[in-house]
């Protein structure tokens, strides 16, 4: 059982991140999910390896979501992928409260939550070859130049999620700004061990597997592009 933190997120001190903590007020329903559900779905930076059978009860290939947002389209793979177990990582408290309570409603039982940062998830807590695939969908896009050094999305952050793959698994990434699509697709199509799905290089079709948010719907419905780029791990 997962101590119920005190609606904060856990993290190492660093000088550079790719979120910040922004301000989000909690229902009272988000807070009363924590104190429902985090015992159930809930798993700290600080208790160490991360041992997916024992969590989970079973051996099932593992698929780890970071900065899952509000929540809604992980629950819903979970719930579509049965077969399949899921760990997301998130930093803002309303975000997991509510995924937690919706989780916890449906009886959602493939899914554990860290609310913290990815990176120290990533070094702390993941094993090696772990993963058999890894989720990145609609990242800030810090789109002014100054800021872009803070995009999650860069040579060293793929690597470190090339040594949590097995090979064989994938890297998905998608985001509405052309701008960080082109961004990443240099970055990956630059990386050492990576080899992209489509045959002729060019960004992904949406996999069944990722819903549809009520986000992209909107954003659609605006004249908005999607891109989706997904990679494979192949050393």
């Amino acid at each position: 059982m997962t101590d119920i933190p005190e609606f904060r997120p856990e993290f190492k001190n660093k000088s550079i991140r790719s979120f910040v903590i922004r301000a989000g007020r909690m229902t009272d329903g988000q807070k009363k999910a924590f104190e429902q559900y985090w015992p159930k779905y809930g798993a700290s930076l600080f208790s160490g390896a991360f041992d997916a059978e024992q969590q989970f009860g079973r051996e099932a290939p593992v698929v780890l979501e970071i900065g899952f947002g509000m929540g809604d389209s992980l629950r819903e793979m979970a719930t579509n992928e049965p077969d399949k177990d899921f760990i997301g990582i998130e930093v803002h408290p309303p975000g997991v409260g509510r995924l937690i309570h919706t989780a916890g409603e449906a009886g959602v039982a493939n899914l554990k939550v860290y609310m913290a940062d990815a990176t120290d998830v990533l070094e702390d807590c993941i094993s090696d070859a772990s993963l058999d695939r890894v989720q990145v969908y609609f990242p800030d896009p810090w789109h002014k130049k100054k800021h872009h050094k803070r995009r999650i999305i860069q040579s060293e952050f793929v690597q470190r999620i090339r040594g949590k793959l097995k090979i064989g698994g994938l890297l998905h990434f998608a985001t509405d700004w052309e701008n960080y699509a082109e961004h990443m697709k240099e970055v990956m199509d630059a990386a050492a061990g990576y080899t992209n799905t489509q045959a002729n290089g060019d960004y992904s079709p949406r996999p069944e597997y990722r819903p549809i948010t009520k986000f992209e719907k909107r954003g659609e419905r605006l004249g908005h592009g999607v891109w989706d780029l997904v990679y494979q791990r192949s050393q």
